[in-house]
C-alpha cells in the first residue's frame, strides 16, 4: 500500500516547505520593523536600533486617538488594548480568519497584520463606526433580520468586509459578494445568512439556491 506521506510529498505539503514558509513570513516581518525603524529614525524621533515606544496618531471611526506604542503593536492590539474599541476580534492573529478585518482609508484589511505605525496619520474604520445602537447601518439590520450571526465572533469581521464590498459595488452579486467575505472564516458556517443580509441590505432582493 502507498505511503499518505508520498501523495503529500507530491502535492507539495513537506514538513520543510511549512517551516521556510513560517521562516520567510518572519524575516518579511522583521523586515518590516527595520524599515519602520528606519522611518522614524530619518525623522529624528528614534536612535536606529532601538526599541522604544514611538508616538502614533490614526482617526479611528471619525476621532483622532493617539498614543505612544513600540513599532511592535499591531492595529488590532491598538484597537483593543489602547483605544478601548473591542469590536475588532482577535482570532488566529495570522491573518487567516477575517475575524479582525477594519477599514483602513476605506480598505479592508486585517488588522492583527498591520502595525499600528503603518496606520499613522490614516483613517481608520471598524465595526463600532458602522452604526450605532440607536441607528444601526443597513448592513447591520439585514444581519439581524436574515439571522446572519451564530456566536458573532466573526460577525464584525463580516460586517466590515461587507460595508466595503457595498461602499464601492452597491449593487453586488452573489459570486461578488462570496469573493469580498472569502478571507473571513464562520465557524458556526452562517454564510447563507451572511449572503442574504449583504444582498437585502444593497436592495436587491434575495437570491434563492
Amino acid at each position: 500500500m502507498d505511503d499518505p506521506r508520498d501523495s503529500r510529498q507530491k502535492k507539495g505539503f513537506t514538513r520543510r516547505g511549512l517551516l521556510r514558509g513560517l521562516a520567510t513570513t518572519a524575516v518579511a516581518a522583521s523586515a518590516k520593523a527595520t524599515g519602520l525603524f528606519a522611518r522614524e529614525a530619518a525623522k529624528g524621533k528614534t536612535a536606529p536600533g532601538s526599541t522604544g515606544a514611538l508616538p502614533v496618531s490614526v482617526t479611528v471611526n471619525g476621532k483622532r486617538q493617539t498614543a505612544t506604542l513600540e513599532p511592535r503593536v499591531t492595529l488590532a492590539e491598538a484597537l483593543r488594548e489602547t483605544w478601548g474599541l473591542t469590536g475588532t476580534k482577535i482570532g488566529c492573529d495570522r491573518g487567516a480568519c477575517g475575524a479582525c478585518t477594519v477599514l483602513l482609508d476605506g480598505v479592508a484589511v486585517n488588522a492583527c497584520l498591520t502595525l499600528v505605525h503603518d496606520a499613522d496619520g490614516r483613517s481608520v474604520t471598524t465595526v463600532e463606526g458602522l452604526g450605532t445602537p440607536q441607528a444601526l447601518s443597513p448592513i447591520q439590520k439585514a444581519f439581524i433580520e436574515a439571522d446572519a450571526l451564530q456566536c458573532g465572533f466573526c460577525t464584525p469581521g463580516l460586517l466590515v468586509s461587507c460595508s466595503s464590498l457595498l461602499a464601492k459595488n452597491p449593487r453586488p452579486s452573489l459570486d461578488e459578494i462570496r469573493t469580498a467575505v472569502s478571507g473571513n472564516l464562520c465557524r458556526c458556517g452562517t454564510y447563507v445568512g451572511v449572503f442574504k443580509a449583504c444582498q437585502a441590505a444593497a436592495g436587491a432582493g434575495v437570491a434563492r439556491g
